[in-house]
């Protein structure tokens, strides 16, 4: 039994909602959960390749935007202050992982782009993330419940994104 099913009822107890579903309330806690988990990874990773989160993330939004950034950009993407975002490029560039594009415009406003170094830092961290994930659903789910998961997963976010909008497309880290 999970830790949702070893402590649901309790929960639930001293929720005192009367419309509270319990059904509803298992697997919201549970996507959380396995939120908590996925993001532990990400942490445990990042860690391992010496790179904070925030910085991946960064490359990230560089490696899949195919061009280089300007620092708004990365702001609106990654929902970060200007300052939060100097900070991020600077570091980035100190590592040799992102550099100024070829062209004008003051630090501000000047587009960014990721190195090789950059590249293979990205590459190297999301194949590692990439294959723990797998290790770990594919160990825990045969083939089938894996695909039902996904197809429950799939109806579910598109339904709260018909509802509430899409949300953001990165794995962001929980402290910007």
């Amino acid at each position: 039994m999970d830790s949702v099913g070893r402590g649901l009822a309790g929960w639930l107890a001293t929720m005192s909602a009367e419309d509270t579903d319990p059904l509803v309330e298992a697997v919201r806690q549970r996507i959380g959960r396995l939120a908590r988990q996925f993001d532990r990874i990400l942490d445990d990773v990042a860690n391992d390749q010496d790179i904070s989160r925030g910085d991946w993330t960064a490359l990230s939004v560089l490696v899949r935007a195919g061009r280089p950034c300007t620092p708004s950009d990365l702001g609106r993407e990654l929902g970060l202050t200007s300052g939060t975002v100097s900070t991020r490029i600077r570091r980035l560039a100190a590592a040799g992982f992102a550099a100024p594009a070829p062209g004008g415009g003051d630090a501000r406003s000047r587009p960014i782009t990721v190195t090789r170094r950059g590249r293979q830092r990205w590459r190297a961290a999301t194949a590692e993330r990439t294959r723990r994930e797998r290790e770990l659903l594919r160990s825990a789910l045969d083939p089938q419940q894996l695909a039902a998961v996904d197809d429950g997963l799939a109806a579910l976010l598109g339904a709260l994104e018909q509802r509430l909008g899409a949300g953001g497309t990165h794995d962001l880290p929980r402290h910007g």
